[in-house]
Parts: C-alpha cells; sequence; structure tokens
C-alpha cells in the first residue's frame, strides 16, 4: 500500500484487513511522513518503496503523479488512483503497463462507474437540444480541481456527443461572458468542509433537467472498488485496464 499514512492510505489498509481473500504485504509512504515506522494492519510502514515492494502481488496507490511514476518500476502489478497526470506521464504508465498488468480509473467507486454508463446514455438519447454541466464538490485539502473524476465524466458524455472535449469545455464562468456556445460543456468544482465527493452531471433542456448524481458518503466506497481491481489483477495479463474491464461494463 503506498501512501499509508495518508486519509485514503488508511481506509485502504482497513479494507483490506476487513477482507479474508487479501493479506497486507506491506505498507510505505514517503520519506518524512509522521507514518514512517509506525505499525499499521500489523506491517511496518516503510520509507523505502522498492524494499516495501519485493514480496507485495499487488500495488495499491492513490499518492500523486511523482509518487506513482517513481513506484511504476517496483511493481509487479498496480491498482492507480492517482490523479492529475500529465499526457506525457499518462504514457509512462501506458509503457510499463506492456510490461505488468495495471488498473487505472479516475474514480474506483462501483457507484461512480455505474454513472459513467447512465451519464453515456443520457447524452446520446438526448443530444445537442440539452446543455451539459459538470459540478464537482470535495474536501477542503483537494489539491487539484476539476476533480480526475469531473474530467472523466466529460470525456465520457463529450465521446457520446460526438465533441472534442477540449474544444468545448469551459472551467467556470465570470463577467459577461455572451449566450452559451450550443456545444459547450461547463465544470464547477466546490472545495469545503470534509465533503468526501460528490459529482453531477447536469442535461438542462427546453423544460427539463435530467441530472445524473453520485454523493460519496465514505472514502471506503473508492477503497472497496480499488480492493476489487486488485482481484481482478490476479493472472491478469500485461495491459492497461479500467473500472469497466473491472466490472464488465467495456462494450
Amino acid at each position: 500500500m503506498a501512501g499509508a499514512g495518508g486519509r485514503m492510505g488508511r481506509a485502504l489498509i482497513e479494507a483490506v484487513l476487513a477482507d479474508r481473500s487479501l493479506a497486507l504485504a506491506a505498507a510505505f509512504d514517503v520519506p518524512g511522513s509522521p507514518a514512517i515506522g509506525a505499525e499499521l494492519g500489523g506491517v511496518k510502514v516503510l520509507s523505502d518503496a522498492a524494499a516495501a515492494l519485493r514480496g507485495a502481488d499487488v500495488l495499491v496507490d492513490f499518492t500523486r503523479p511523482e509518487g506513482t511514476l517513481a513506484h511504476l518500476g517496483h511493481a509487479k502489478a498496480m491498482v492507480i488512483g492517482t490523479t492529475g497526470f500529465s499526457p506525457l506521464q499518462v504514457q509512462s504508465i501506458r509503457d510499463r503497463a506492456k510490461s505488468i498488468p495495471i488498473v487505472m480509473a479516475a474514480n474506483f467507486a462501483v457507484g461512480m462507474n455505474v454513472a459513467y454508463k447512465l451519464a453515456e446514455t443520457a447524452a446520446a438519447i438526448l443530444g445537442d437540444a440539452y446543455d451539459v454541466e459538470i459540478i464537482e464538490a470535495h474536501h477542503r485539502h483537494k489539491v487539484d480541481a476539476p476533480s480526475g473524476t469531473a474530467l472523466r465524466l466529460g470525456e465520457v458524455v463529450a465521446k457520446a456527443l460526438g465533441r472534442n472535449l477540449q474544444e468545448n469545455s469551459v472551467f467556470g464562468r465570470k463577467g459577461e461572458t455572451g449566450e452559451r456556445p450550443e456545444k459547450q460543456i461547463g465544470f464547477h468544482a466546490v472545495r469545503g468542509g470534509d465533503i468526501v465527493g460528490e459529482h453531477t452531471v447536469l442535461f438542462a433542456g427546453p423544460g427539463e433537467r435530467v441530472e445524473v448524481t453520485v454523493r460519496s458518503q465514505s472514502r471506503m466506497t473508492y477503497a472497496g472498488g480499488a480492493l476489487r481491481a486488485a482481484k481482478f489483477l490476479q493472472g491478469r495479463r500485461p495491459g492497461l485496464y479500467d473500472m469497466a474491464d473491472v466490472l464488465g461494463l467495456s462494450v
């Protein structure tokens, strides 16, 4: 387990301990972390990722892009929940996936992945007659905006509508913006308190609104999906997979 001392790392360790089919082989965190040397889940938290991973079958990594990339070369298989990668960094992960199996997703909660499918279906049916806005909310400590999950929702909807997301997206609005372009997809990020995660895709049409919303009330929803992905990787051939593969939602 990477990032063992963080909020998500602790939730993941708790989930592993509750699952009798899994065992926590090792846990580590960045040098200087208060968790180093402490015992979590029956193992001592290390600062040396390479040493921690020698006896592990799968690395579960919900950390930061630079940390995840540093761990790539040591893992036999990976579940990556880290977000905020640049296109070049994503390519590094794709290259590594030629040698090991990797599940990477913007969000591992099963309900959220069902929402991707629902949003895709709604977009395909409603079409250009409905304006699309994506609203997300997270705790005050989250460092990136919009969330990787919100961006993934935008990608799913844009693909269903046959739009180029980069050309048609707008992030917040201020001042005299003029009339809303027909194909625009708006993103709005809320940060405050201890909100675990909320995501809504709003389809606003003539006389009605259609909303697809998921509210995560606990990090255990992410942890449960991540462990499901870890089990999926057992005996899997090298490749880059996502939660649609894990859940059998890929067409």
